[in-house]
């Protein structure tokens, strides 16, 4: 290796692991404060809150990487243009091109290492960390309870309460539940002064003990309406009252996060072999479908020839008095409103499984897109610093986050109008990268040839002539002129 390629390279690796790292932490960050209410003041030990950063910060890695790869370019190029070594290498005869030779190599090696971490470390992270959020509810249930607000998470009661306490803090003060089990009313309310929470290791139930407390209940009578002014009730006092919960199904998820969560949990095998154990069953339901409305409605003993004359007035309709052609074509208009609203819901069923398995052929696609994220940015990021010429973190960190949010919108964008159909998943996993990697092109270009977005004189003009106003107009020298 020449010693201009170690001295480019050196000048990168610097910055590059000082912004992959803070990038790295912000991103860490982000995702505890998003998962801040789940784990917060819940009694976990600090070995599992450790536990879950180190799972969240191999998750959010694939994303720090090129966001770190895109500053760091644009620093390392800024340096050199900045003071004035990327002007003494050009005069020597040597182009940007060989310039940035072995920086591309080592983004080929970094999309490589991105791929297989996308591949294998990524999909085991993010199945740890969910796991990890599902047994701390299910291990330690207290944990599902959170003082000061009604909790919901145990299916059929709303629990309230003012404080936790208590060397497992399983006690509770100041309990009120409202019983949702009647799914039409909310009859029954229980309070009490103090209340225990006990439960047996990868038990099913959860047991609390309410202690020193009252127990109300309305007597609904058969057509009861709120309106009603009285209505009989029972009220009565306990010494101690015990409640068993279901809490079997706290660690189940909403059918849309469910799908979500289990696409980034596999690898790209497992994401096509899943895309096409659901793509093969939806083309036979397809086929299926084609083949009983094709029945249903005898097709195949409709002749065109004849179904114009069939369907006329005078042939069929004007062998009926008026009466019964109205009852004729009202039954008609009945059916196939019954037809359509059919079709309709078989359109629907259609949609559900097509998305389904869109989400995962996006995810597939997005994966090895994200890998090749590292390269398409360093091309961006090199000859934008050397068109900017500037160094640090100021300029370099303002450009990267404009650059990167475009770049993260995209494939947000992308990937939800891949995922409901409107653009094929190949399109949606790759739309960022299409779009960007012109762009790039277009900077080395620019940067190649010396040149910048624009001339300096369209962007210099205008703010001389602004201070040259505010100079004549307040009587002062302007020190910028």
């Amino acid at each position: 290796m020449k010693i201009l390629d170690k001295y480019i390279i050196k000048n990168f690796i610097i910055p590059f692991l000082a912004t992959f790292l803070v990038v790295l932490f912000v991103l860490v960050m982000l995702a505890l404060w998003q998962a801040f209410d789940k784990i917060a003041g819940r009694g976990l030990s600090p070995e599992v809150i450790f536990k879950y950063l180190g799972y969240t910060s191999l998750m959010v890695t694939a994303e720090a990487l090129p966001i770190g790869i895109l500053l760091s370019s644009i620093m390392a190029m800024g340096n050199l243009s900045e003071h004035y070594e990327y002007a003494a290498i050009k005069s020597a005869g040597i182009s940007l091109y060989r310039m940035l030779r072995p920086l591309a190599i080592f983004m080929m090696v970094l999309s490589m290492l991105n791929f297989v971490f996308l591949n294998y470390v990524f999909p085991y992270a993010t199945y740890e960390s969910m796991n990890l959020l599902v047994n701390m509810k299910k291990k330690e249930p207290a944990m599902a309870l959170v003082a000061g607000s009604f909790n919901t998470d145990i299916p059929g009661y709303s629990i309230k309460f003012s404080e936790k306490y208590g060397e497992k803090n399983n006690l509770l003060k100041e309990v009120l539940i409202y019983d949702l089990t009647e799914k039409k009313y909310n009859n029954v309310v229980i309070t009490a002064k103090y209340g225990e929470i006990t439960s047996l290791p990868n038990s099913k139930y959860m047991t609390l003990i309410l202690k020193d407390g009252h127990y109300y209940k309305d007597i609904l009578e058969k057509g009861y309406r709120p309106i009603k002014d009285n209505m009989p009730f029972i009220k009565s006092h306990f010494k101690e009252h015990q409640i068993n919960f279901d809490i079997s199904n706290l660690d189940d998820f909403d059918d849309d996060k469910k799908i979500d969560q289990r696409k980034r949990m596999l690898n790209l095998k497992q994401l096509q072999d899943k895309a096409k154990s659901k793509r093969i069953p939806y083309q036979k339901h397809i086929a299926n479908t084609n083949n009983k409305y094709f029945s249903d409605v005898k097709a195949n003993k409709l002749h065109k020839d004849t179904v114009a004359e069939n369907l006329s007035e005078t042939s069929i309709l004007a062998n009926f008095t008026d009466k019964n052609k109205v009852k004729i074509l009202k039954n008609a208009t009945s059916s196939m409103k019954h037809v359509l609203t059919n079709l309709k819901s078989t359109k629907d069923g259609f949609k559900r499984k097509k998305l389904n398995i869109n989400k995962y052929e996006v995810e597939y696609h997005n994966r090895i897109s994200l890998s090749l994220s590292c390269l398409i940015l360093f091309l961006i990021g090199a000859p934008l610093g050397s068109i900017i010429r500037k160094g640090g973190f100021g300029v370099p960190m303002i450009i990267a986050i404009l650059i990167y949010v475009v770049y993260h919108f995209l494939r947000v964008i992308s990937a939800n109008m891949a995922d409901t159909g409107k653009i094929p998943a190949i399109i949606g996993g790759w739309m960022p990268t299409i779009i960007m990697l012109p762009f790039g092109l277009f900077l080395v270009s620019r940067a190649v040839k010396d040149k910048g977005f624009v001339s300096f004189d369209v962007i210099s003009k205008p703010i001389i002539l602004f201070f040259k106003k505010i100079n004549d107009r307040f009587g002062k020298k302007s020190k910028v002129i």
